[in-house]
């Protein structure tokens, strides 16, 4: 067994020191094999409320729980020796009040060791934002499209067509930039607007969907993998086919089992001899 690493892991405070320098490397992890996979290579992990949908199967993120997501912190924690690990917190968890985040954030660090918390919203989260950093709970935002509010957004959907969507994103980029936030998300956001964000606010920005301006970028693993079949999303740059290599190493184990190829005589256990 290796020895564990004596790297320190990255921290909310250098993630957030790292813009407009080095560009920031952000991916989704929700188990410890993914983690260990991804750590060399990530700054940010992310344990993001879309594990619902992309491993459970459901229609959106509102279903998932804060055990749920504290369960999936854990397991990333343990495969991790160098990025900083961000925990969602789910939907109902925290936007009740700023005593109930302070709560759920604190629940998740605790439990799982990670180094922070990620929220969706804009100006209507800036008191709770303040709450949690002003009493040690780093804090990443996320704003544009929000997953959690597509029941009454409308859908998934970029944003920034037009005057009315144009002047809110200003307002949460201000309002989440200067709540103390070390970074933001951008998501599903038009390019200009997401640039001029980037350039107005002391947080790093990640985005998803959003600019290539952006201090840092962020894709869920799975997407980028093609672990999906049937749905890649306009934004998605797939680096591997893995749900080709899947199938196709699924059809040839079935084949080599239905003709008695497998397990062969080097897959199966002997009887050994008795001790003399």
């Amino acid at each position: 067994m290796s020895k564990p690493s004596s790297q320190k892991r990255l921290t909310p405070f250098r993630i957030q020191s790292m813009k407009g320098s080095t560009p920031i490397v952000c991916l989704t992890a929700y188990t410890t094999p993914m983690a260990r996979a991804l750590d060399a290579h990530c700054d940010l992990l992310l344990v993001g409320d879309s594990v619902g949908m992309v491993l459970y199967g459901l229609p959106s993120t509102t279903s998932v729980t804060l055990d749920m997501m504290i369960a999936h912190g854990q397991a990333v924690m343990r495969g991790v020796s160098r990025a900083c690990v961000i925990v969602d917190l789910p939907f109902g968890s925290y936007q009740e009040s700023k005593e109930q985040a302070f709560r759920s954030a604190v629940r998740i660090m605790q439990e799982t060791g990670c180094d922070g918390v990620k929220l969706e919203g804009g100006e209507e989260m800036v008191e709770t934002i303040a709450f949690l950093t002003a009493r040690g709970v780093p804090v990443c935002g996320h704003i544009g499209l929000m997953p959690q509010q597509v029941h009454t957004a409308g859908g998934y959907r970029s944003l920034g067509h037009n005057e009315s969507e144009i002047a809110r994103v200003r307002r949460d980029a201000r309002a989440v930039g200067g709540s103390g936030a070390f970074a933001v998300v951008i998501e599903g956001m038009v390019e200009p607007l997401a640039r001029e964000v980037t350039a107005s606010i002391h947080a790093a920005t990640i985005g998803i969907g959003a600019s290539p301006a952006c201090d840092g970028q962020i894709l869920v693993a799975e997407d980028m993998l093609g672990v999906f079949i049937d749905f890649k999303p306009k934004f998605v740059k797939r680096y591997a086919d893995l749900a080709q290599t899947i199938e196709e190493a699924a059809s040839t184990y079935a084949d080599d089992v239905r003709n008695r190829r497998f397990p062969a005589k080097e897959h199966t256990f002997d009887l050994r001899p008795p001790p003399p």
